[in-house]
């Protein structure tokens, strides 16, 4: 991943520690202390339910869409970048993604990079490292292409306006936004603008910082076609950080649909975060994960992906439709184990039949128990022998 700020503090010590972290506080905010941009002050935006991304309906109950990360793990070759291209359309991605950006416009000289990407590169300096891994231009054409020969959709993430105005004249289907820029409202703003469907990364984010760029979304550009996902971001994120309810809560605090920016390195997180409501997966890959660059940890290797898309749909199958109703392959143990109101004995006709009378057996064909009050009364029209299933027809009140 780029990152454009100060780097996210490495979680992993704290992970392996049964002591709770420290909570972290957002910085003091003049304007949501002045009464701005809070959510009690503005009504709730309302946000489209599917969402359409290229020929993907996104949308609860739907089948989720995955976007396999390629991010800057080409290391800056296009051939690599080309070959990730065919390796997440054979796994099974709807899309793979790459990061658009100039080391120049993006950092200053001196911006010093992440943990994690000094550990992994070495670097110095983010602009040092960032330079080794742009593509330029002429590179975004090739991959485009490339998307469409193999069937896969194109998408990358912008981190200026002009990066974004490159994207846009390559017709991509939707913005992709990463969780560095969630309040960096000129490119927020631009990227609206632009009246594509917005992804955009919630990583590191406070509750106040979400509620005043969703509110400006909703009510200032009246995006309707929003997804929001969960990311934890750490790389790799340990599964004790997951936080798959988060998932939920961006859900029901918002009305938007979500998803799962997933920087763990386990295969079946991506099922899981389905199953907790995600509607759209986005995954980092690499061709190796033994390759230089600051996120091949984090990523999967091409089998990996494979697997966890896989995973996504073999959970799907698992969810089904949630619909209450009986399944045709539930006939047959319903008809033989259900229970029915049987005579409890030889009834003659004319019988008034009382509740010691009955009995409560197998199979399920006949009246159900939960109608025992309306037979006890009814007088028998016929000889009813005992364990005879009752039927209405032998009845008349």
């Amino acid at each position: 991943m780029v990152t454009q700020r100060g780097h996210i503090p490495d979680d992993a010590k704290a992970c392996g520690s049964a002591d709770p972290s420290p909570q972290p506080t957002a910085p003091a905010d003049p304007f949501r202390q002045a009464g701005y941009c809070t959510r009690e002050s503005v009504r709730q935006p309302i946000f489209a339910d599917p969402v359409r991304l290229g020929g993907h309906a996104v949308g609860r109950g739907r089948r989720a869409v995955v976007i396999a990360e390629a991010g800057v793990n080409h290391n800056g070759d296009l051939d690599t970048a080309l070959a990730m291209v065919a390796s997440a359309a054979q796994a099974g991605a709807d899309f793979v993604k790459f990061q658009a950006f100039r080391a120049g416009a993006l950092v200053s000289r001196h911006a010093p990079p992440a943990d994690y990407q000094k550990r992994a590169t070495g670097a110095e300096t983010q602009q040092c490292l960032l330079a080794s891994l742009e593509l330029d231009r002429n590179a975004f054409v090739a991959l485009r292409r490339q998307c469409d020969a193999m069937g896969i959709g194109f998408l990358a993430t912008p981190f200026s306006p002009d990066d974004l105005d490159m994207l846009v004249g390559l017709g991509v289907d939707a913005v992709k936004m990463a969780s560095t820029d969630l309040d960096n409202w000129p490119l927020l703003d631009a990227c609206a603008a632009t009246r594509l469907p917005l992804i955009l990364s919630t990583g590191a984010a406070m509750a106040e910082e979400l509620d005043a760029t969703v509110q400006r979304l909703g009510h200032v550009h009246h995006v309707a076609q929003l997804v929001l996902l969960h990311c934890v971001s750490a790389y790799p994120a340990t599964r004790a950080r997951m936080n798959l309810r988060r998932i939920a809560t961006l859900a029901d605090r918002y009305g938007a649909l979500t998803g799962f920016s997933d920087h763990t390195t386990a295969t079946d997180a991506g099922g899981l975060a389905v199953a907790a409501g995600a509607c759209v997966l986005e995954k980092h890959f690499t061709l190796d994960r033994t390759r230089p660059g600051p996120d091949q940890a984090a990523s999967l290797e091409p089998d990996e992906l494979a697997a966890y898309i896989r995973g996504v749909r073999d959970v799907e199958l698992c969810l089904g439709d949630g619909e209450l109703s009986m399944q045709a392959c539930e006939t047959d143990v319903r008809r033989a184990a259900r229970k029915s109101v049987v005579a409890g004995c030889d009834i003659q006709p004319g019988e008034t039949i009382r509740a010691d009378m009955l009995a409560i057996k197998r199979a399920g064909e006949g009246i159900s128990p939960r109608h025992l009050g309306e037979i006890v009364g009814a007088v028998a029209t016929r000889t009813i022998r005992a364990d005879q299933p009752i039927e209405c027809n032998m009845l008349r009140r």
